[in-house]
């Protein structure tokens, strides 16, 4: 009789962050916490930058889609997660776990390539300024959110199709809090070398040229800072893209320690750790960071908070 070769796993059962029973509940609420915080500072940033007059320009512009996908990429992951805390079966559907590799892999490229985009952003800001509102004008603004979008959309598209055309057979224990391409490979009882590649040349790909685009922006940054004679002037320069430094030096930073880890020393429990920082922490962090070192992001919030309906107005 001829070997089956189609998936007949129809669900999924997620190991979570730990699977010690007596951490189920204490994980719960700080996670719920985290997610809330998430919720509230990405939604605020987005209602500021929407809302206020005074922050209408490109670089708020961006910040404000930064912020739309920290805030749906926590969505993807956290709820779901929160749920598992709270029930014994911790299972996922197979469509529905595809749907969040989807998400998650739409939202996890869009980052990646706003950071860089914003990193664009603040180099012709600071080595062209007299040409800023000509060279990142709102049509191009549009643009490269526009592509940004696609270009997550399109990823997921490709690498979830990949993950799902192998043949998932017997195990389905996903070692993972949400479903996540390598260890969903991992279970797979057919050739999985195909996806693999596919996997690997995505990640390495998407990696390099964004931060391709971020080192040699904050390269010729740098330099320009260096040539401005005033102490003053030169603080200033460098406080208007200290906040993007600090984001994107948290975000790559856990990325390349995930990646660059010695096979030797490489497990599925140290990218879980990893993941619950990309996916989960540093959305929390990001408004923190963009909003406490940003003059103008605290007078929005004391204009919204004192009267709200004349920012509205100002619209």
């Amino acid at each position: 009789m001829a070997p089956r070769n189609l998936s007949h796993v129809t669900e999924f059962i997620l190991v979570g962050v730990s699977d010690r029973p007596e951490l189920q509940v204490p994980l719960f609420f700080v996670f719920l916490v985290i997610y809330m915080l998430t919720a509230a500072g990405n939604l605020g940033i987005i209602t500021l930058t929407t809302v206020d007059s005074r922050l209408q320009t490109p670089m708020y512009f961006f910040l404000r889609h930064l912020a739309v996908i920290n805030f749906g990429n926590s969505t993807v992951i956290a709820p779901k997660m929160l749920f598992n805390f709270l029930v014994s079966k911790k299972t996922t559907l197979y469509y529905e776990c595809a749907t969040q590799l989807g998400g998650f892999l739409i939202f996890i490229v869009a980052e990646i390539f706003m950071l860089a985009v914003m990193a664009y952003d603040r180099y012709v800001a600071i080595c062209n300024p007299l040409l800023y509102m000509v060279v990142v004008s709102r049509q191009v603004c549009l643009l490269l959110v526009s592509l940004t979008y696609l270009y997550g959309f399109c990823t997921a598209i490709v690498v979830s199709s990949c993950v799902f055309s192998v043949s998932y057979c017997s195990s389905n224990k996903i070692n993972h809090f949400y479903c996540d391409n390598v260890p969903l490979l991992a279970l797979s009882c057919s050739d999985t070398h195909l996806p693999e590649t596919v996997v690997f040349i995505s990640a390495a790909t998407n990696l390099f040229f964004s931060m391709s685009i971020v080192l040699v922006s904050y390269f010729n940054i740098v330099l320009s800072i260096l040539r401005i004679r005033s102490s003053e002037g030169r603080k200033k320069a460098f406080s208007t893209c200290a906040s993007h430094m600090m984001a994107v030096t948290v975000f790559y930073g856990t990325l390349l320690f995930m990646y660059l880890q010695p096979q030797t020393n490489h497990s599925l429990d140290t990218d879980k750790m990893a993941s619950v920082f990309y996916t989960l922490v540093i959305p929390m962090l990001n408004p923190m960071i963009y909003s406490l070192r940003n003059k103008d992001v605290k007078d929005a919030l004391k204009r919204f908070m004192t009267n709200p309906c004349n920012s509205f107005k100002s619209m």
